[in-house]
């Protein structure tokens, strides 16, 4: 290679749909060792999930692990569409400009500002910023799941401080990022991912949280009913794990605490709300963008 020539980068692209997103994501991730980028259009009903690659093609092996990958999570019952796949060149100025073409910083009401750390915007007084680059980390809260979560984060956020917060599946660490800075603690974090695991700690260091923040790999079926409780939890996964699992979700809630439910196709938020109400609570807050509706339970009184 000459001297001063850019690296190859490419992509590797699967076609699927929004409620397989976060699970294909996974897949990629644990072929390729980096962190996938979802995008879903909407109102297509399909959604495009990537990894970037520094190199110029991918092997036989991780060929047939996507492959058989897709093949699973089709017989464990998600729908992920036609599965389409695709590997393709780009280059690295690209690939940089798109994400900054993208990737515009949110403004969560007064109180907390998300942006990636090439943009120069001034915070308003007295809001809590957070940096996070797009780059190869999945979840910077533009989804519509993320960006409910921020809102009802910003709404509850403790005066003086002192409300805990779990964030369950973290992802990029977004949420418990956003919680630290906003007063929030003590927050607890963890996800089932591995990879996601080390980025949300990169995430964290990056925002001066190393210190605060323990970000840890655990399995939710797996967990034990009961614990320590919190006056938030933020649950951002898939409706059926939410429903599978909503005795230890709701065990780990204070009685006068907020459960934040998203990652919910708004066809299935009614499967969701059904489960959480039936266990005694009740939905205190809603809201629906795109195909997604998330919401906010409490114990009813």
């Amino acid at each position: 290679m000459m001297s001063g020539e850019l690296e190859q980068i490419i992509s590797v692209q699967v076609l699927t749909t929004p409620e397989a997103g976060e699970s294909v994501g996974a897949l990629l991730e644990s072929i390729f060792g980096t962190t996938a980028s979802v995008w879903a259009s909407d109102g297509s009903g399909e959604a495009k999930v990537t990894v970037y690659l520094e190199r110029e093609s991918i092997d036989l092996a991780e060929e047939t692990s996507l492959g058989e990958g897709l093949d699973v999570l089709r017989a464990v019952g998600l729908d992920v569409g036609a599965g389409d796949w695709a590997v393709e060149p780009v280059k690295r100025e690209d690939w940089s400009e798109s994400w900054k073409k993208h990737f515009s910083p949110i403004q969560v009401g007064d109180r907390l500002l998300v942006k990636p750390d090439w943009e120069e915007i001034e915070p308003k007084f007295g809001q809590a910023v957070v940096i996070l680059n797009p780059g190869m980390s999945f979840g910077t809260g533009h989804h519509a799941t993320t960006l409910f979560c921020l809102r009802q984060l910003a709404e509850c956020v403790p005066v003086g401080g002192g409300k805990s917060l779990l964030d369950a599946g973290t992802g990029s660490g977004i949420l418990a990022i956003s919680a630290a800075k906003l007063g929030y603690g003590p927050v607890e974090a963890w996800d089932f991912d591995p990879v996601s695991v080390q980025v949300a700690r990169r995430n964290a260091e990056q925002n001066g949280l190393a210190h605060v923040l323990a970000f840890e790999e655990r399995d939710l079926t797996k967990m034990p009913l009961g614990g320590r409780q919190f006056d938030v939890v933020c649950a951002n996964l898939m409706s059926e794990l939410l429903i599978a699992e909503k005795a230890k979700l709701a065990s780990w809630l204070a009685p006068a605490g907020r459960l934040v439910l998203a990652g919910i196709l708004e066809e299935q938020f009614a499967g969701v709300e059904a489960a959480f109400c039936g266990f005694g609570m009740e939905l205190i807050a809603a809201e629906s963008l795109d195909e997604w509706r998330s919401g906010t339970f409490q114990f009813s009184n």
